[in-house]
């Protein structure tokens, strides 16, 4: 299902739903304490906001470990398979040797039940040559089977231990991987908890009318790209397009949407300064950039921002946080690209990203 944003006020539901929230987080005093939130805060590890960008990271952590362990269990039961599979025809080699091995001995029990010794037997016997000759061919024969049948037995034997071995490994990466499962399972449980608190406090900003200033995100060097321009969100899933027509909006669809969870961090899609930074209004929380070249960035719903008006950011800062404040139906980020820092001057922002070397869509 695409997930709208535009211009039309927000249901009656909703703003009595946000002035409830707002009762509740004011009584708190979670509310926003000045308009345009020209201030810096420095959240707490306690800060909705602070704890969900801590269990974004902890849950993508959690993610890359259990599929690394799957993985490694699905290769596991594969060897597992093909060592069976090895072990079942060595047994059925075993088996085979062994009837010969039985002929074999029933045979010559047969020839020998006279009783007679060898040297008897050359004696009597009308053809010595031959039976000296009868009788080096059939130990020749019991040396090859002996020989074939402790081969088989050795296979068998360290066919047996390595299948051991697998298996042993197999329950122990199975555990392992069950063990981070449910450590998965925690961290999301975690993260729905703190991305529905971060978005009552955006909620309540944005009734109010004021932003709570800046809540500072640690991002490492390895996370900042290399290129000049990138998406807004990575790992997104792109929903209501530029130019589309609905019910939530009074004029077609102005931008782009990049459906992401609650607290997503938002990238600056290329270097510039912070023209904007408000709360309130059908696009809820957002931040403006200008960038060298006469183009502006809107990045709308937000939950939290990162970056105070005047400030100047580089390609793939975090300069907010996603959510689903304002005329929004879902979480998401809403991104325009435009020819001024105001509504109604939007061009499309796919044509204009892939432009500037960024293939989406």
């Amino acid at each position: 299902m695409a997930l709208r944003t535009g211009t039309s006020a927000r249901p009656r539901g909703a703003l009595v739903a946000s002035a409830l929230s707002l009762l509740l987080f004011g009584a708190l005093g979670l509310t926003g304490s000045a308009a345009g939130a020209d201030h810096s805060e420095n959240d707490g590890p306690t800060t909705p906001s602070a704890e969900v960008a801590v269990l974004y990271r902890e849950a993508a952590v959690a993610t890359a470990k259990y599929e690394e362990g799957r993985k490694a269990v699905k290769a596991l039961r594969a060897k597992s398979r093909v060592l069976e599979a090895h072990l079942a025809k060595e047994r059925g080699r075993l088996r085979l040797f062994r009837e010969d091995v039985g002929r074999l001995a029933r045979a010559q029990y047969r020839g020998h039940d006279d009783g007679l010794s060898l040297t008897a037997n050359l004696l009597f016997s009308d053809d010595p040559e031959a039976l000296m000759e009868n009788v080096g061919l059939a130990g020749n024969g019991d040396r090859a089977v002996t020989h074939l049948v402790q081969r088989s037995a050795r296979a068998e034997s360290a066919l047996a231990k390595a299948e051991r071995k697998v298996r042993t490994n197999r329950e122990a990466v199975e555990s392992r991987t069950a063990h981070m499962a449910s450590l998965k399972k925690q961290v999301d449980a975690k993260l729905q908890s703190a991305r529905g608190r971060l978005q009552a406090q955006g909620e309540s900003a944005v009734l109010a009318g004021r932003c709570r200033g800046a809540t500072r995100m640690e991002q490492a060097a390895s996370e900042y790209p290399r290129e000049r321009w990138v998406t807004p969100v990575q790992n997104f899933v792109l929903s209501a397009g530029f130019g589309g027509s609905g019910s939530h909006w009074s004029h077609g669809h102005t931008g782009q949407d990049f459906a992401v969870g609650i607290g997503t961090p938002v990238r600056a899609v290329g270097g510039g300064r912070v023209v904007r930074v408000s709360c309130g209004g059908p696009f809820g929380i957002e931040v403006v950039l200008q960038h060298p070249g006469g183009y502006y960035t809107q990045y709308a719903h937000l939950s939290s921002v990162a970056v105070d008006q005047g400030e100047t950011v580089r390609t793939g800062q975090w300069i907010a946080q996603s959510g689903t404040t304002g005329n929004s139906t879902g979480p998401h980020v809403h991104f325009e690209v435009r020819l001024t820092p105001d509504y109604g001057s939007a061009v499309s922002p796919l044509p204009w990203l892939r432009e500037h070397g960024v293939p989406v869509g």
